[in-house]
């Protein structure tokens, strides 16, 4: 049993800890001050790589390639980066007990790390159909996407069954993404999920519409209105159907499950302040906690510009957290202080040929603008949410940069619409005058 003292300890692997790293570097930061605890074997990385390039068939993407932080246009810290800028990286090793009163860490190997600041980076983990007790959802092959080994297991899955039949559980971001990288990797795509459309906590009726048919046309085949309810296997152990809750059956060589996560949160219960299931933050990301900060996925944080206080998972979200954390601990430690966290929320996806982007808030009454025949070679369009007479949300299909910038703007500013008739004329002129 080891004990290492460090002044700032970053827990976890993902793209927080990884953008946090490079902050403290940024901020000139002492050889042996900092180290990043990760249970992960590899450096910190870019994880929306995972559902895209990783799972090419052709010019697939590797690591060294996409670790943090390229992700943003920023230097790319390789293992040895850490090393060179005096960062200890400790790498697998899963910490099994935190008291945050001691300021100590214990490793599952009984390695014991002292600290005098914390931040808490340890993102979210997937939500897995054995949890809710579905039968025959331990069976092979059976898979979820979170962590580069996720991916290389789902990888290997895709060699192993070339061509064959893959059921995708779940309609959102995962859903949506795997299930065009696996039609890329000419697979038979059954895409299954409970809701009226897909994406509902971001799509409207209108914008899901033009996604499902744009991936029916590419082969994609979407149940809706329904969930797995079972799982029957193989003698491998490898799965063989999907059993849904409307009686139907559906063949499966591969099943990936995208139905949610849930925030890493377990080693601190009791221990610190929460608030819609993740650790309270102030907009500095500090907690209720002396010296300990929470960022990215298990932060619930004010929302400035809305009033309210929210957690986010998404990756902008957690580099800018990361960033505005450190800041934060660095100017306080020379009696500054740093401007409060205003977070514009910020969503993106790409697939297939298509890349859509979203600012703000989806609340209030929306409309559509532009082409959305999704036949198209190049489809391209957009909405606007309005709430009390203000546009406060902007998306956009297939934008160029200044596009996106000016729904950025629009989303920030949220200026006075005249009317939804009028928006719908505009389209992104709208957006550009801002």
């Amino acid at each position: 049993m080891a004990e290492k003292s460090f002044k700032y300890i970053i827990l976890g692997g993902g793209v927080s800890a990884g953008y946090a790293a490079k902050e403290f570097a940024n901020q000139g930061v002492k050889p042996g001050e900092l180290a990043v605890i990760s249970k992960e074997a590899v450096a910190p990385y870019e994880r929306p790589a995972l559902s895209k390039g990783y799972l090419f068939p052709e010019g697939a993407a590797r690591l060294p390639g996409f670790h943090c932080c390229v992700g943003s246009g920023g230097e790319k810290l390789l293992p040895e980066s850490y090393k060179q800028k005096g960062i200890e990286l400790i790498l697998s090793t899963e910490i099994v007990k935190a008291d945050l009163s001691a300021k100590s860490l214990v490793s599952a190997a009984g390695d014991v790390f002292k600290y005098e600041t914390l931040i808490i980076a340890t993102g979210s983990t997937v939500l897995r159909l054995t949890d809710f007790g579905v039968k025959g959802a331990d069976s092979k092959n059976i898979l979820y996407l979170r962590e580069i080994d996720d991916a290389d297991n789902l990888v290997e899955a895709i060699k192993a069954k070339k061509g064959g039949k893959a059921v995708v559980v779940g309609g959102g971001y995962i859903g949506l993404e795997l299930s065009a990288a696996l039609r890329i990797n000419n697979f038979d795509v059954t895409m299954v999920f409970p809701e009226p459309w897909c994406m509902p906590r971001l799509f409207t009726a209108d914008i899901a519409a033009f996604y499902e048919t744009y991936y029916t046309n590419k082969g994609v085949k979407i149940i809706k209105g329904t969930v797995a309810s079972g799982f029957t296997a193989h003698s491998s152990g490898e799965v063989k159907e999907v059993q849904l809750k409307d009686g139907r059956t559906l063949e499966a060589d591969i099943v990936i499950v995208g139905v949610g996560a849930k925030p890493l949160t377990s080693l601190f219960k009791g221990q610190v302040e929460e608030d819609k299931g993740g650790i309270k933050t102030d907009a500095f990301f500090k907690t209720s906690v002396p010296d300990v900060y929470a960022v990215g996925d298990v932060a619930t944080f004010p929302m400035k510009m809305y009033g309210d206080v929210r957690r986010v998972e998404h990756v902008d979200h957690s580099r800018k957290s990361a960033e505005q954390a450190v800041k934060a601990i660095k100017a306080a430690e020379g009696g500054a202080a740093v401007e409060e966290y205003d977070y514009l929320p910020f969503f993106y996806s790409r697939s297939f040929d298509l890349s859509w982007q979203f600012y703000g808030d989806n609340v209030g009454d929306s409309v559509l603008f532009g082409d959305s025949n999704p036949s198209n070679p190049k489809p391209k369009f957009g909405a606007y949410w309005v709430q009390g007479g203000k546009v406060v949300g902007a998306f956009m299909e297939g934008g160029s940069g200044d596009e996106n910038k000016a729904l950025a703007n629009v989303a920030k500013a949220r200026p006075a619409a005249e009317s939804l008739d009028e928006l719908t004329k505009q389209g992104i002129s709208f957006a550009a005058k801002i």
